[in-house]
């Protein structure tokens, strides 16, 4: 986590300047630094005195297909969907890499203009087409919007609710599960997707009896992180389970889940795998390690 406690992916420091998206030109005429983000998500990358650090393209003007990021220091950003080079205005690249590689070795700057880049860019991908009529829609906005050209509708990036959970017993203990595709030994906190018509507490409480068969109270919320694999916003929370602690688990949603006590996960024993500092699931399994979860006993 950051110094001051956010998920190491919501720590974007630049302004949006999502007024400037309405003028013919969001640069304001200045040169502006551009990302080339390839089909595999991954980005140009040097490395730096303290880390590394991404490659911005230096051009006289927001390239066609580009999409403005906003600016820090009165300089431009902006992403645009492209190939691999060997070299970034001149500069070798040391190697190109993607958000999940990165994420938490960048600087504040360049970690929260890359999930954004990720994000809108990911977006694009998946809405080139209207959902009104099929047609294909034109971009407007410095990338911020698209219109269907025959009904004249506006479409906005979309961003899908999730929630992500540890369910603890009001003591030292927390459930964790494991997904099959995941590699052998990896373990993490509960997830699931916001449905239509529900609250994100809601969610809290249906995901995880589904998944382990555990009803919870006291939903706390603790903190959100982008997630733009493809479009995700991360709401975690706490949840207390309430009455029988026997996990029953769903097959079709995950495919072993057991309780952990702290000396577990402080101690693991080699065949234990929990989440990358990148993901929001280990900033609140850290926060609780520490106590530093405002959890109620029972």
């Amino acid at each position: 986590m950051t110094a001051d406690g956010r998920p190491l992916l919501s720590r974007a420091v630049h302004d949006r300047a999502h007024l400037a998206r309405l003028l013919p030109d969001p640069t304001g005429g200045r040169p502006v630094r551009v990302l080339t983000v390839d089909a595999q998500r991954t980005v140009p990358v040097q490395q730096g005195a303290s880390g590394p650090e991404l490659m911005w393209d230096e051009r006289p003007e927001l390239p066609v297909g580009g999409i403005f990021l906003g600016e820090a220091d009165g300089v431009p950003y902006a992403a645009v969907r492209g190939e691999r080079s060997p070299t970034v205005s001149g500069r070798p690249v040391d190697r190109w890499a993607g958000l999940r590689d990165l994420g938490a070795e960048l600087g504040d700057l360049d970690a929260g203009l890359l999930a954004e880049a990720i994000g809108i860019l990911e977006w694009h991908e998946r809405h080139r087409f209207s959902p009104l009529t099929g047609a294909a829609t034109t971009v407007e906005r410095a990338g911020w919007t698209q219109r269907d050209p025959t009904t004249g509708a506006e479409f906005f990036p979309r961003t899908d609710p999730a929630v992500i959970m540890l369910v603890h017993d009001g003591a030292d203990r927390v459930v964790l599960g494991r997904q099959a595709a995941w590699p052998p030994g990896r373990f993490s906190i509960l997830a699931g997707f916001v449905e239509p018509g529900e609250s994100a507490e809601a969610a809290v409480a249906r995901e995880v009896e589904e998944e382990v068969g555990l009803r919870v109270t006291d939903i706390r919320y603790v903190a959100s992180q982008p997630w733009p694999f493809p479009q995700s916003l991360m709401l975690g929370f706490t949840a207390r389970v309430e009455g029988s602690q026997d996990i029953r688990v769903d097959p079709t949603e995950i495919e072993e889940a057991r309780w952990f006590t702290r000396a577990e996960l402080r101690t693991p024993d080699g065949l234990l795998a929990i989440p990358p500092s990148i993901s929001i699931a280990r900033h609140i399994l850290d926060l609780w390690m520490k106590d530093g979860l405002p959890l109620s006993p029972r």
